[in-house]
């Protein structure tokens, strides 16, 4: 008997939703089965391009298919909390992009209610599921750069006046949409209580942050400094910098090379991670095994680091003035 593929419906249909189909159209054992829109024509023409059995013109309808095994939820991070509260009220599993929701409060109510409804949800943060990661924490541990002391990270991409950057009905600026790779970076490796935080960052016209700094000082000893932009092209690299050499990871946001240098900063090697159809494969495979564990979470990204973050951001938007119309609500 042919085995039946892991079925994903994709709510949205913008480019996250598009590297979404293009990432299970190459899996072998998991398949973009249907994808939902706000209209059926705009549903349509995404499932003929992408060769996907069913197209829906409503989220509703996506979320009601009973043979749909993950609901993969696309939308803007703004857009996030009632869709997925949807999908959880029905017992769908959940899949939802960074950033979670457009604050802690909300997705504490989400997480609480899929608890409660012992309904499995993710945060489909993609770099915590990527192999880079294990690669990245084994050179710690085994010793080669020695004990680590600082963390450096940037992610940085000129974005114009997208609406979704400008917009605080959109949750816009550079930290929700950037900033929490950063976060993450520093926290998938060097997960220690934070003792001491500084940050700022410059604003849009728009009141949204376009640029920020962070220095998180760990209880560890370690110092971690990143930044994110939405206006200027950043290098986007990584470095883990210890007393006997350093780890220079080439893009935070899509690792492909681990550079190890020696305490005379003298190249060692480069380490290559495993061929990728997108990157995004990572997250859909921790999905499908953490459901036929019968699991709630991933192991990857634990709801309580999902919530951890997100409180993060809204205490340095807090700080900013940056204020989202859903913080009051």
């Amino acid at each position: 008997m042919k085995k039946i593929p892991f079925r994903v419906g994709i709510i949205a249909t913008g480019w996250i939703a598009e590297k979404a189909a293009i990432t299970l159209n190459g899996l072998a054992d998991c398949e973009a089965y249907a994808v939902g829109s706000r209209t059926l024509e705009k549903a349509q023409a995404f499932a003929q391009k992408w060769n996907i059995p069913k197209a829906y013109g409503s989220y509703s309808e996506l979320i009601a298919d009973p043979d749909i095994d993950l609901v993969y939820i696309g939308t803007p991070h703004s857009h996030h909390y009632d869709v997925t509260k949807e999908a959880i009220l029905a017992g769908k599993p959940c899949l939802v992009e960074k950033a979670f929701m457009a604050n802690a409060r909300q997705t504490k109510e989400v997480l609480d209610l899929a608890h409660e409804r012992k309904v499995f949800i993710a945060e489909a943060i993609w770099t915590r599921y990527q192999p880079a990661v294990k690669m990245v924490r084994d050179l710690i541990s085994s010793g080669r750069i020695g004990t680590p002391r600082l963390v450096t990270a940037t992610l940085g991409y000129s974005m114009g006046d997208k609406p979704r950057i400008m917009r605080a009905d959109l949750c816009g600026g550079a930290l929700l949409d950037l900033g929490v790779y950063a976060l993450n970076f520093v926290r998938m490796f060097f997960p220690a209580d934070i003792v001491s935080i500084e940050s700022q960052c410059v604003k849009s016209d728009t009141g949204m942050d376009l640029t920020n700094a962070i220095s998180l000082v760990l209880s560890d000893g370690i110092l971690a400094n990143v930044q994110s932009s939405a206006s200027c092209v950043g290098d986007n690299i990584g470095v883990i910098a210890g007393t006997d050499g350093n780890l220079i990871i080439d893009n935070i946001n899509n690792p492909q090379r681990i550079t190890v240098n020696t305490h005379d900063r003298e190249f060692v090697e480069d380490i290559h991670v495993p061929q990728q159809i997108t990157g995004y494969e990572y997250q859909f495979l921790a999905c499908r095994d953490a459901l036929a564990e019968g699991l709630l979470e991933p192991r990857e990204m634990p709801h309580a680091e999902t919530l951890y973050i997100m409180q993060l951001m809204d205490d340095f938007r807090q700080k900013w003035g940056v204020h989202y119309p859903y913080d009051n609500m």
